[in-house]
């Protein structure tokens, strides 16, 4: 049984061997074909990269407009960068900590409770804290103080997302009117000229086209980190809205 166990490890060995040497014969094979593809394409002429011809359309559409456009584009990746970290430091994990609120109860009461409150970071945390805080008076104020306090942690979790709504307006605007002022540019340069010539209003046209452009992708990719953190600050307010009901239930069962 031995021997048959090495034979078919030394087979196996021998398998994995040839397989080897045919993927590394093909793979010189290929790597050849490629080198020589790529030298043949560089005789020809080297094409631009993505960053190099994204830059040479920026320069092509004028520092004004595609300057303003550029600044709404960084302004809104920085606030909603900050943002999502802060939306992910303030996600908490809402049932451990109802579980351990509960614990705490049981065992070591209100205090208790609020220890475990505090040591925990994020919005629901915070909202279970003002609750117990005022756990020795009637059922009603907690739920007063729950309400309110959710209210002033909703706003901190919207706080910035209207400048991102602004830059997302704001952007294709900005392309809009640049294209508005090349237009314009290309008439008067037919004006002054007296003649339709495509070469002459050809610049113009090119400005007003690529300042749109440039402005409805920096739209597009703010919407999309906009609409992250909309879903983001939703789900959020939505384990508030159940931690703050379950911490009443809690509050009722605990005063009987």
């Amino acid at each position: 049984m031995k021997r048959l166990f090495s034979i078919l490890a030394i087979t196996c060995l021998m398998a994995i061997g040839t397989v080897n040497l045919n993927a590394t014969t093909y793979a010189s094979t290929t790597a050849t074909v490629t080198t020589m593809t790529q030298d043949d394409a560089d005789a020809s002429g080297e094409d631009l990269s993505f960053h190099q011809e994204l830059k040479k359309r920026f320069i092509e559409g004028g520092p004004g407009f595609m300057g303003i456009v550029l600044l709404c584009l960084i302004l809104g990746l920085a606030i909603a960068i900050e943002r999502i970290i802060f939306l992910n430091l303030s996600t908490t994990n809402t049932k451990k900590l109802t579980q351990n609120v509960e614990d705490a109860l049981a065992s070591g009461g209100v205090e208790a409770a609020k220890e475990v409150c505090r040591n925990t970071k994020g919005p629901v945390a915070s909202i279970f804290y003002q609750g117990l805080d005022r756990a020795d008076e009637d059922i009603d104020a907690a739920e007063k103080a729950v309400v309110a306090y959710g209210g002033v942690q909703m706003g901190q979790l919207e706080k910035n997302v209207s400048w991102i709504s602004l830059f997302i307006a704001l952007a294709p605007m900005l392309g809009f009117m640049g294209t508005v002022i090349g237009m314009i540019q290309a008439f008067d340069k037919i004006e002054a000229a007296g003649d339709m010539q495509p070469s002459l209003v050809a610049g113009g046209i090119k400005v007003a086209l690529l300042t749109t452009v440039f402005g409805l992708i920096v739209a597009i990719i703010l919407q999309i980190f906009y609409n992250y953190i909309i879903a983001k600050i939703d789900s959020i307010v939505n384990d508030m809205e159940d931690a703050s009901i379950t911490l009443m239930d809690l509050l009722v069962r605990h005063k009987k």
